[in-house]
């Protein structure tokens, strides 16, 4: 099988069944599976789906496991020489997939690539970023991009060309195909497994850089194109909530790939931030 696309839904029903719309109408000649993995949005998502598109691999899941656990449930059933990471808010063209798979089999050191993302106002989504490091986690916990947008411009790449292929750093996962094929030649895995210490946040900045260590690349592509709805499931998650993910998340990361006192600094600098973020609310009030 050529394809096996990944979609991990918690309560955006509607968003997921334009979703699979869409796929649905896509062309080309391929052969692919689709999974759609729920983390129990309560909100009818498994039933719509098993009605309206019974072709589609449900997994149900009767707790909310987050996003790489949830995404490698189906990477383990995958069946596909190619897995293409899905955002259940993504709306692909009818010829994103073709070009995507056309895309990958032209670059065989690509193990990871993504796709040109508008979001849906038309605008294009600056996806490409830098790996993190201290300095710039450190001025995003303490807000200062509000007041300084410019000095994330080197972990932004303000000034990447988003009309150019080029292998990059990381790339948005909402819309990130794998090479299970690279991927097995530079790490002898036979499934491109997340890690799962991360439940949302830095789990494909965390698969990138895995793959530059074992001397793979990451790819930006321009001829594929698809709207990203952006995060329609974090609207319905609280404020608190989020930051507690997002925190955990780049802890994670920072002791997992740097040295402990990078971890360390910027877990003392979070209250701070947190006592920052919420002085502007009050401020706006």
């Amino acid at each position: 099988m050529d394809l096996s696309v990944i979609i991990v839904s918690w309560k955006v029903r509607e968003r997921l069944l334009k979703n699979l719309e869409a796929l649905y109408k896509s062309q080309g000649n391929f052969s692919w599976e689709v999974f759609v993995v729920d983390n129990d949005s309560g909100d009818g998502t498994v039933e719509a789906v098993q009605a309206r598109f019974p072709e589609v691999k449900v997994i149900a899941n009767d707790q909310n496991l987050g996003f790489a656990k949830a995404n490698n449930q189906a990477i383990k059933q995958a069946q596909g020489d190619f897995i293409l990471l899905l955002n259940p808010d993504m709306l692909v063209q009818t010829d994103s997939l073709e070009k995507m798979l056309g895309f990958m089999k032209s670059q065989p050191s690509a193990v990871v690539a993504s796709a040109r993302l508008y979001d849906e106002s038309g605008k294009i989504l600056k996806h490409v970023r830098k790996f993190p490091i201290w300095r710039d986690q450190a001025l995003i916990i303490l807000k200062l991009p509000h007041l300084f947008p410019a000095c994330l411009n080197k972990y932004l790449q303000s000034d990447f060309d988003y009309n150019q292929a080029a292998a990059v750093d990381s790339v948005r996962g909402s819309f990130f195909m794998i090479s299970r094929l690279a991927y097995k030649k530079i790490s002898g895995q036979e499934r491109p497994l997340l890690d799962e210490r991360y439940f949302i946040w830095f789990e494909e900045v965390d698969f990138c850089r895995q793959v530059k260590k074992l001397g793979g690349e990451v790819w930006y592509t321009p001829l594929v194109s698809a709207i990203d709805g952006v995060g329609q499931s974090f609207k319905r998650v609280k404020t608190g909530q989020t930051q507690k993910y997002f925190r955990a998340s780049m802890l994670s990361y920072f002791k997992k790939w740097e040295p402990r006192w990078q971890a360390c600094f910027l877990s003392v600098l979070w209250p701070i931030g947190i006592g920052l973020a919420r002085g502007f609310k009050f401020l706006k009030k």
